[in-house]
């Protein structure tokens, strides 16, 4: 049996109500039963007197399933949780927080952008492995959502209203797995610490030649000057990429504000990365954002 809804009617017929919804992140949380997180003790109960709330046979610590979770201290109903990272998860393009908060009926704007900002945070598994073998390594820039900067910026490697942002993706007769993250520069610097943070060692990098590029540690370095040719043929994954996440950006959210854009590159990357398995990543979502620290 499948652990997640693969279609919308299934998701109400699976999820209709907080107890269902609370079962299952109990499940996602405690997969071989319940375990305090005070004393490490596997023996306790749900209380009835407390909604899903266990309590330690042990120590006596009483455990909410969304405590120190991304759901902690929420008021906004677990139903409405789980709608919004089922729509996140699932939706080839994503959704804004105005859109979650119309097909939601939350109450405000900053309640939906507050669920969305920590379904986000829930969007990096904090064991997910490095990218490893051929990996095509490039920079781009995309406009910023800002009132001080121009709509437009300049050109090449120019930083003049612009947000720098470096783009991986491990590709063979495909792409595989992506990770982007902004960068301070196209400097030696930038662009070692981004490939120190996100490729395995022993891996190639292939690049457009650029000359900050040689020397990052622990990777084979396998540049191809571009000269007259286009860059998408050196790099052909990389600039689709790029051209995907351009326009998500403009389409999805009318542009990314500098502040939080490394939450929404990781939309994009989890997004990307589970493609083929969309409605899987309702569950990876799941129970990545019952396993990390909460966010206030």
């Amino acid at each position: 049996m499948f652990d997640f809804p693969r279609s919308l009617l299934e998701f109400q017929r699976r999820f209709p109500d907080e107890r269902a919804c609370a079962a299952y992140l109990a499940d996602a949380r405690w997969p071989d039963g319940f375990r305090c997180p005070a004393c490490d003790r596997d023996k306790g109960w749900e209380l009835a007197t407390k909604a899903f709330t266990w309590e330690c046979a042990g120590c006596g610590k009483q455990t909410s399933v969304t405590a120190g979770t991304v759901m902690h201290g929420s008021k906004v109903p677990l139903v409405a949780w789980f709608w919004a990272a089922y729509l996140m998860a699932t939706h080839s393009n994503g959704i804004s927080a105005l859109q979650v908060q119309k097909q939601l009926g939350l109450g405000s704007y900053k309640t939906a952008w507050l669920l969305c900002a920590k379904l986000r945070r829930a969007m990096v598994a904090p064991d997910r492995a490095p990218l490893n073998g051929l990996v095509e390594i490039d920079e781009t820039e995309i406009p910023q959502r800002s009132k001080d900067d121009p709509p437009e910026g300049g050109l090449g490697r120019s930083g003049q209203g612009k947000m720098l942002v470096a783009g991986v993706e491990v590709h063979g007769h495909r792409p595989g797995r992506v990770r982007l993250a902004p960068i301070a520069d196209f400097s030696a610097a930038s662009l070692h610490a981004f490939i120190n943070a996100n490729i395995a060692a022993g891996a190639t990098a292939k690049t457009d030649g650029w000359s900050a590029y040689p020397g990052a540690p622990g990777v084979t370095h396998h540049p191809h000057v571009v000269g007259p040719m286009a860059a998408h043929v050196v790099l052909p994954w990389a600039h689709r990429l790029f051209a995907n996440l351009k326009r998500w950006a403009l389409g999805v959210y009318h542009g990314l504000r500098r502040k939080h854009l490394q939450s929404y590159l990781d939309e994009f990357v989890f997004r990307f990365n589970r493609r083929n398995t969309r409605h899987a990543a309702f569950r990876s979502l799941l129970r990545i954002g019952v396993t990390i620290k909460h966010i206030t």
